[in-house]
C-alpha cells in the first residue's frame, strides 16, 4: 500500500472534475493536481437523448479518458473506497491512500434501479429502457414503437439532467405524429411525481401547450413503485392532490383514453407496450457514509456545500461540484460549467491566504429541451426557479420558443464546445 500526497485532489474525471482541473491549470500552471477515476472513457451524456431518436451516433459520445486528463495533472486510475476528511485523506479500493491540501468532490452519482421493485430485473429487456443506462437499447425499443401505450416516467429522487425523460417523450411523439399514428393506435404517456411537468416560466407554459397539441397524456403526482416487465405493467402511487401552485392536480386525459386499474392497496396500474424511465439516482455509498454528506433531511446522503461558494461548511479545504452536491438547482452540465470556475477561484484564494467572498455561484443551470427533430427551446434559470437567460444569446433569439437554430446548437454547437472548450477549462467564467 502506498501513500501519496498532492496539493489538490479531485475525485471524479467526469465533466466537473476535468473542468476544475483544466481551468485551475490554465490559471496557475504550477499546481500539483491529481484526479482519481477508474474509467477508460469519457462520455458526452447530453447527446444520449438524441441517440435514442437515431439522430446522433453513440460512438461520437465516447472518447478515451486519457485524451482529456489535463496536461500537468496526475491521473490515479482507481476507485474511491472511503473519505477521511479529518485526516485529509482519500482511501482507494487498491488499499492506497491519497492525501491532500484541498479536495474537490466531483464523482457524479449512481443509477439505482434496485430502488423500484422489479426494475433491476427487467431494465434493458422486455421493452423497458433508459437513456441513462443504455441509449442504444433505448433506440432499439423506441424506434420500433408503433402501437399501444408508450410510458415515459420520472423517478422520485433527484436526477441529473431532469429534462431528459420529457425530451425522450417529445422525440417519440414527434416521430409518431409525423407518421400519423400518434393517438391513432399509439399513445404517449408522461408520468412524474411532481405537481407540474416543468417549473420555470415561460418554458412551463410552452411545454404544456406542446403536450396538449400532441395529446400527450400527463400523469401528475405519479411515483413509480413497481414494474412488471414480462407482463408490461407499471405500478404507481399517487403522491399528492395539489400542484406546486396550490391548485388541484389534473390529468391531461379528458377522454379517459388510458385505462387504469387499481390494486387493493391503492396503486395505479398502467399497461405499457414500451417503457422508458429514468432510474432512481443516489450519491455513491462512500459519499453517503462520509462526514461530507448530509446526515438527515431531504438532502440526506448528498454532499453538503455552501450553495454560493461550493465549500463544505464543516471542512474549509473541501469543495464540491456537479451531480453529487446538494444545491437547489438542476443537475446539468450547464450548472457544472458555472460551478467549476467558482471552485477554482475559491481554492486559489485560499492558497493565497485570501477570503473567498468574491467568487459566487448564482444557481445558473439550463436544459436544452428538444421537443422534436429539428426543434428545441433552451430553458435557463437560477436559484429560486427564476429565468436567467444568456445576455448575448437572448439578443438574437427567443429561447422559450422552438427554433431550428436551437436544434443546431444542441446537435452540433454544444458537443463542439464541450469537447474543445469546456473540457479544456475555457468558456466557463
Amino acid at each position: 500500500m502506498a501513500n501519496t500526497k498532492h496539493q489538490i485532489v479531485i475525485v471524479g474525471a467526469g465533466s466537473g472534475g476535468i473542468m476544475v482541473a483544466a481551468n485551475a491549470l490554465r490559471k496557475r500552471k504550477n499546481l500539483d493536481i491529481a484526479i482519481i477515476d477508474p474509467a477508460d472513457f469519457h462520455y458526452y451524456q447530453p447527446a444520449w437523448t438524441l441517440v435514442s431518436a437515431d439522430v446522433y451516433d453513440y460512438e461520437k459520445t465516447k472518447r478515451p479518458m486519457e485524451k482529456y486528463i489535463p496536461k500537468g495533472a496526475k491521473w490515479i486510475k482507481d476507485k474511491v473506497a472511503e473519505l477521511d476528511p479529518d485526516n485529509n485523506q482519500v482511501k482507494l479500493a487498491s488499499g492506497d491512500t491519497v492525501s491532500y491540501d484541498y479536495l474537490v468532490m466531483s464523482p457524479g452519482l449512481q443509477n439505482r434501479p434496485d430502488l423500484v421493485e422489479g426494475l433491476a430485473e427487467t431494465l434493458g429487456k422486455n421493452n423497458v429502457c433508459s437513456v441513462y443506462t443504455d441509449p442504444l437499447y433505448a433506440k432499439e425499443v423506441l424506434m420500433n414503437f408503433k402501437s399501444g401505450n408508450g410510458l415515459f416516467t420520472f423517478p422520485d429522487t433527484p436526477l441529473k439532467c431532469p429534462g431528459a425523460p420529457q425530451k425522450v417523450a417529445y422525440l417519440v411523439s414527434d416521430r409518431l405524429n409525423k407518421k400519423s399514428i400518434l393517438n391513432h393506435g399509439a399513445k404517449v404517456i408522461y408520468a412524474f411525481p411532481g405537481g407540474i411537468c416543468f417549473g420555470v416560466e415561460p418554458f412551463k407554459t410552452r411545454l404544456y401547450e406542446i403536450n396538449e397539441e400532441r395529446g400527450i397524456v400527463l400523469k401528475h403526482a405519479y411515483s413509480l413503485v413497481k414494474i412488471d416487465g414480462p407482463n408490461k405493467k407499471a405500478y404507481y402511487k399517487q403522491t399528492k392532490t395539489e400542484n406546486a401552485d396550490g391548485g388541484p392536480i389534473t390529468m391531461n386525459d379528458p377522454n379517459n383514453e388510458i385505462k387504469e386499474t387499481e390494486t387493493e392497496d391503492g396503486l395505479k396500474v398502467i399497461d405499457c407496450e414500451v417503457c422508458h424511465l429514468a432510474p432512481p439516482q443516489r450519491a455513491f455509498e462512500w459519499v453517503q457514509k462520509s462526514k461530507l454528506a448530509h446526515q438527515d433531511g431531504p438532502d440526506k446522503g448528498w454532499m453538503k456545500v455552501d450553495q454560493f461558494t461550493m465549500q463544505n461548511p464543516d471542512y474549509s479545504n473541501v469543495f464540491g461540484v456537479g451531480d453529487t452536491i446538494a444545491v437547489p438547482t438542476a443537475r446539468t452540465g450547464a450548472a457544472i460549467r458555472k460551478q467549476a470556475p467558482v471552485v477554482v477561484d475559491n481554492i486559489l484564494a485560499l492558497i493565497d491566504g485570501k477570503p473567498i467572498t468574491s467568487h459566487h455561484y448564482n444557481g445558473y443551470s439550463s436544459c436544452p429541451l428538444v421537443t422534436g427533430k429539428g426543434r428545441m427551446l433552451l430553458a435557463e434559470f437560477g436559484y429560486g426557479g427564476k429565468r436567467m437567460s444568456d445576455p448575448l444569446l437572448s439578443k438574437f433569439v427567443d429561447t422559450s420558443r422552438e427554433k431550428w437554430t436551437m436544434w443546431l446548437l444542441k446537435k452540433y454547437g454544444l458537443p463542439f464546445i464541450y469537447w474543445n472548450k469546456m473540457l479544456k477549462g475555457k468558456m466557463m467564467d
